[in-house]
């Protein structure tokens, strides 16, 4: 852009909470720049020409949830510089302008929004960005914030955030062209200025989700190149694997799973870890890790690292942005500290505290100690190979909290069963929310937590489809596809971190269901790693009408829930109604299920996060719990 014309740099921002004031747009040239920046005390600009550095601000408030013009014009000529903040739809807001004086203008060489100095950006911005332009001009007065206040031939570039929503890049409308590309995930497929609430989707109304949500702390991709490499030796097993790494200040341990060949040998069981909601829950920062908990972890020798204390790898998409917006994206390039063996969740007083990968190996453990031969796949795999990667065995086992699922694995999980495949969940809260991923970005996941579940925070109306895929994200029930379709049992009840038992039904004595049982007395998992009892945290309960498939048995159900228990929202349709027309009461519970389906495949479900850590008795991998899951997996698997 040539030097000693007048210019104009404008942009829409939006607020949602009141922050200090950070960079929106800068433009740079050699030692030369023009620095736009918002926060909650209205706007603030910079522009340093040579040795000499000119600011503004306007003094007047920003509030959150209103969208401003922001605009920057500078004429060479008489060295008149003007920032002015216009806000849209405000009641008896007026526009603010503060003038000063500079000299002449360089070429830019450099455009970056939310952030400056675009060599080793800082100073970023959290907020929504909009329409930034630059137009040969001197603009005074910018009276409809929509809408140019320059003449039309008069723009150099206008980038258009509402092109390439799925996409990193942005688009330049301008005459010379100066895409863009975008660093760290920021949110798009956003409301922005101009959305009337006419549609909620993002495809069908493009121009009204022409805003981009920036976060100081997104985060994609560390970039940190590879210091070594590992080539899988012949015919080591496939399982969970771990490098130690040590140096002088201390160690790690980062977790890997091996698969098997793909042409086999194959065990008669697979292990489908979760990765996808271990991403999910990706340095999940619960603001619980005090004195008490430290102390337990010191003296357990647990790993010693807490997202609390460690928020430089951005945190899971059960936090808030800086904004306090949700956040509805996750990496897995970038340490994971939740994802570390030992990392305790939890200072749980009667049980381990351990949840998600760590947990899950309660469940391989026991493999292990009860002779019983498996091989370990991921979500990922699933994802990207479908019902080929689960064939080749003939039961597969689910960990305990399988929740985060995309419409492939559904699919794959379906005909698997479908076709003979005999499938085991041990979880509870599974197959719950939906998901969204890239082919061109296999590291991401995304999550829009839409109307209905329990939730972190909710999405903002109007933002419930995905930036990724187009779809409409939240639980998998709104998307009717409920996990009773798919496992018999779904979500009905969450509490603390802490269980009860089950109690078997006379249905556990029917003869076709007995050999379950064998050596199971009536009372099941009344003791246990997590929360002390196997059916504890969050619960699951079959239901026909979501899709309980008919002829289910149901073997046996929990009792006693305890105090801190209550009935997920989407069976609520009052503080006294359920959907069902139970008690809220009467649907704080899990069951034990099976079915068969009519391709020969059958299902065990459990709906318990904390049946897995019931397979440990206190001194073994023995008693009901395990009994019970022996039973099944050895009939399931022919073995």
């Amino acid at each position: 852009m040539e030097a000693g014309q007048s210019r104009c740099w404008a942009v829409l921002v939006q607020l949602l909470a009141e922050l200090p004031a950070a960079t929106v747009l800068a433009a740079e040239g050699g030692s030369d720049s023009i620095v736009i920046r918002a926060g909650a005390e209205g706007a603030e600009a910079e522009i340093t020409l040579g040795t000499t550095t000119t600011r503004l601000r306007t003094d007047m408030p920003l509030r959150p949830a209103v969208w401003y013009r922001l605009w920057l014009s500078h004429d060479p000529a008489t060295g008149r510089v003007v920032l002015g903040q216009a806000p849209l739809g405000a009641p008896g807001a007026v526009a603010v302008t503060a003038q000063a004086a500079a000299g002449g203008a360089a070429p830019i060489t450099a455009i970056t929004f939310a952030a400056r100095d675009a060599s080793a950006p800082r100073d970023h911005f959290t907020g929504k960005v909009e329409d930034p332009l630059v137009a040969a001009a001197f603009v005074e007065s910018w009276p409809d914030p929509l809408h140019l206040a320059a003449p039309a031939e008069s723009l150099r570039a206008r980038w258009d955030f509402s092109d390439g929503i799925t996409t990193e890049q942005v688009t330049d409308t301008g005459p010379d062209a100066l895409h863009g590309s975008l660093i760290n995930l920021p949110t798009r497929g956003v409301v922005g200025a101009a959305w009337t609430g006419n549609e909620t989707c993002w495809r069908h109304a493009p121009a009204e989700y022409a805003a981009i949500h920036f976060h100081a702390d997104n985060l994609s991709d560390c970039g940190w190149a590879p210091s070594f490499a590992f080539d899988v030796p012949e015919g080591m097993r496939s399982g969970a694997y771990a490098f130690h790494l040590t140096c002088e200040d201390g160690e790690d341990w980062l977790p890997f799973y091996i698969l098997p060949r793909r042409d086999g040998p194959h065990a008669p069981v697979a292990f489908l870890a979760s990765t996808f909601t271990y991403q999910a829950y990706a340095n999940h920062a619960r603001g619980n890790a005090d004195a008490a908990y430290k102390e337990r972890v010191a003296a357990w020798g647990a790993y010693p690292h807490n997202p609390d204390d460690v928020p430089a790898f951005s945190h899971s998409t059960y936090n808030r942005h800086p904004d306090n917006s949700g956040i509805s994206l996750s990496s897995r390039l970038r340490p994971i500290l939740t994802m570390r063996p030992g990392f305790l969740t939890f200072n749980d007083a009667k049980g381990s505290g351990l949840r998600h990968y760590p947990a899950d190996s309660h469940l391989l453990a026991w493999l292990e100690a009860r002779g019983i031969e498996f091989d370990v796949v991921t979500d990922e795999d699933l994802d990207d190979e479908g019902e080929a990667l689960l064939s080749p065995y003939r039961t597969v086992l689910t960990g305990s909290h399988p929740e985060y699922h995309t419409g492939r694995m559904l699919d794959a999980l379906t005909a698997y069963r479908d076709h003979g495949g005999k499938l085991c969940y041990l979880g509870g809260n599974g197959f719950y929310w939906r998901i969204a991923r890239d082919p061109a970005r296999p590291h991401v996941i995304e999550i829009r937590r839409a109307e209905g579940g329990i939730r972190a925070w909710a999405a903002e109306a109007g933002e419930y489809y995905h930036q990724l895929d187009g779809a409409l994200g939240g639980l998998w029930r709104r998307n009717r596809r409920p996990p009773q379709a798919l496992v018999g049992l779904g979500f009905s009840a969450q509490g603390l971190f802490e269980g009860t038992f089950y109690r078997r039904l006379p249905a556990s004595e029917d003869p076709r269901h007995a050999w379950i049982f064998e050596g199971v007395p009536e009372i099941i998992g009344d003791y246990g790693l997590s929360g002390g009892g196997a059916a504890g945290f969050e619960l699951d309960r079959a239901d026909p009408r979501l899709g309980t498939p008919p002829g289910t048995v149901i073997l046996a159900r929990s009792e006693q829930p305890p105090a801190s228990f209550v009935t997920v929202p989407e069976e609520l349709l009052s503080h006294i109604a359920t959907v069902t027309g139970e008690s809220p009461e009467a649907l704080k519970r899990a069951e034990i299920i099976i079915f068969d389906v009519p391709g020969g495949g059958s299902v065990f479900a459990v709906g318990s996060i904390t049946f897995c850590g019931s397979l440990w008795n206190g001194t073994a991998f023995d008693g009901p719990v395990s009994r019970m899951l022996e039973n099944v997996v050895r009939r399931f698997a022919g073995i």
